[in-house]
């Protein structure tokens, strides 16, 4: 069959051939090569991240993003070696980069928003927060979104781009935390002795700090009772049951001593003509 050809011709095919061959081989080694490479270079920079402490998140998206950079430049390398022209293949890269940017706008606001969410850390897997009218523990923060579960056991996916710009309120970034005990006593009652009772209920409490020292003070006039808050430090762990188990405390401390917890009341005048 190969008889049957110009000669010219098929020292042509056996050219291209060639060429291809070698192309080939050329290809083949320098992708053996780059991995090699890419490898070692990977393995330095997990090390480095390592050293930094940095969120295990971020550390995941920059391995990975990393590693995606690498190879887009063992692919130009392989490129520019068999005379794809790089000018051309990076316009064509361009065009589609931006087509699918278009495409993806908001999730690549998510995405900006998740890296400044895991650079910046305004909060943290395991903390509780108030945000976008939600307020629960941050299960899990990844590129795109960060999830919140609730105290009803809700899970609350929230993208990371509003989030990054939103009001976060993080309630456990601090070590300790000043609990407010709202109390309303009914008019006619001894001032200076519901607050030594507050006081000798809160004094008991192991969990409440000395320093700052509790307060209790006079706040209002209500409209059926004397109000006062009663106002005292804890760690933040210790918050809410510092909260409710004073609450009931000073409850039957009042009931005890006499002190009358008002209810809601009207006082109506009859006229007659």
């Amino acid at each position: 069959m190969f008889e049957q050809l110009d000669p010219e011709l098929l020292d042509k095919i056996q050219s291209y051939a060639f060429e291809i061959g070698i192309s080939l081989i050329k290809v083949i080694l320098i992708f053996i090569v780059g991995r090699i490479a890419i490898s070692y270079i990977m393995k330095g920079l997990n090390k480095a991240f390592k050293k930094s402490e940095l969120d295990v998140s971020l550390v995941s998206f920059l391995g990975s993003f990393f590693r995606f950079v690498l190879y887009i430049a063992l692919v130009l390398v392989i490129a520019q070696s068999i005379n794809i022209k790089i000018a051309a293949l990076l316009g064509v890269l361009g065009a589609a980069g931006l087509a699918i940017g278009l495409a993806l706008q908001g999730s690549l606001s998510n995405f900006a928003g998740g890296i400044l969410i895991l650079v910046t850390k305004p909060f943290r897997v395991d903390d509780i927060i108030e945000a976008k009218g939600y307020f629960g523990v941050v299960e899990k923060i990844d590129i795109l979104h960060t999830y919140v579960r609730t105290f009803d056991n809700q899970v609350i996916v929230m993208p990371n781009g509003a989030l990054a710009n939103a009001d976060v309120t993080n309630t456990t970034l601090k070590d300790t935390r000043r609990a407010e005990l709202k109390v309303g006593v009914a008019y006619g009652s001894d001032i200076s002795k519901v607050r030594e009772i507050i006081l000798d209920v809160v004094s008991r409490d192991e969990r409440i700090h000395a320093d700052p020292e509790p307060a209790v003070k006079f706040t209002n006039f209500g409209d059926s009772s004397l109000d006062l808050s009663v106002r005292v430090w804890t760690d933040t762990e210790n918050l809410w049951p510092v909260y409710f188990d004073n609450l009931e405390e000073l409850n039957v401390a009042f009931m005890k001593a006499g002190i009358e917890i008002p209810f809601p009341q009207r006082d109506v005048h009859m006229k007659t003509k």
